[in-house]
């Protein structure tokens, strides 16, 4: 793809512009200040990525891990800037979560240990992490709210804060991994996920491109999993004192 090609893709952006302004739908600044951050970060990450994988350095690789953990906990941490800690929280399971998965990937020998794999996965095991975090947090703290009666009435009653947020903690938790299991269900009937066809695009055998996207998809699945899970039972407890009264989290 030439310059020239990518400037004339431009047109897909324009579109929604358009149509947000014929509707007063106020998202003509938002969608120009994210094209332009999407240009200007993706670019200088592909020089980045080149100078990475060519150094084949793994204090490098480290680094670009850690700087996309940090990016996705500021990005997350407003979902939940309510609950205290949240930031150490999010940080925990995203590098729990990557630990996790890369250890067994490479554990295992699924994926070799150089940078031009683990790089990219770890993109998508932060990034998805990063999304069912915010889904996450965003749904827990309303469902918190709404249930509030709810929740000091089973404390008055001599319940514990476990028992008295479970069903909002695990409504919030199925509620967030709903997206990424129903989507697993259509699956390459009604989408054909980036991966694969980038792989057949660029003139990969098709079936060895369907196995990579299987091994991410089943990857993405747990990510799901434990991020939902692990930042719920993280976040919880502290929305109560020690003397087991809930806090106000708005």
């Amino acid at each position: 793809m030439s310059f020239l090609t990518l400037a004339l893709s431009l047109i897909f952006v324009l579109i929604p512009i358009v149509l947000s302004k014929t509707l007063n739908l106020g998202l003509e600044r938002d969608t120009i200040i994210a094209t332009i951050r999407s240009i200007i970060q993706l670019l200088a990450v592909g020089y980045v990525l080149t100078f990475v994988f060519e150094s084949e350095n793994s204090i490098f690789v480290i680094l670009m891990i850690t700087l996309m953990i940090g990016a996705a906990t500021q990005n997350a941490r407003k979902k939940g800037a309510t609950i205290r800690g949240i930031t150490w929280k999010l940080i925990g399971t995203f590098v729990f979560v990557e630990l996790l998965t890369q250890g067994i990937l490479l554990g295992f020998n699924i994926i070799p240990a150089t940078a031009q794999y683990i790089i990219p996965i770890s993109g998508m095991i932060v990034g998805n992490s990063m999304v069912l975090s915010i889904l996450f947090l965003n749904r827990f703290t309303s469902e918190v709210e709404t249930r509030q009666d709810e929740t000091e009435l089973i404390l008055s009653l001599g319940g514990t804060p476990k028992q008295a947020v479970h069903t909002s903690l695990i409504t919030s938790i199925k509620a967030s991994l709903i997206p990424t299991i129903e989507s697993q269900k259509t699956i390459g009937l009604v989408q054909l996920p980036g991966m694969m066809s980038g792989q057949i695009i660029a003139g990969a055998d098709p079936v060895q491109a369907v196995q990579f996207q299987l091994l991410i998809l089943f990857l993405l699945l747990t990510t799901a999993a434990v991020t939902s899970i692990m930042l719920g039972f993280l976040s919880y407890p502290t929305l109560f004192n020690k003397q087991m009264q809930m806090l106000k989290i708005r």
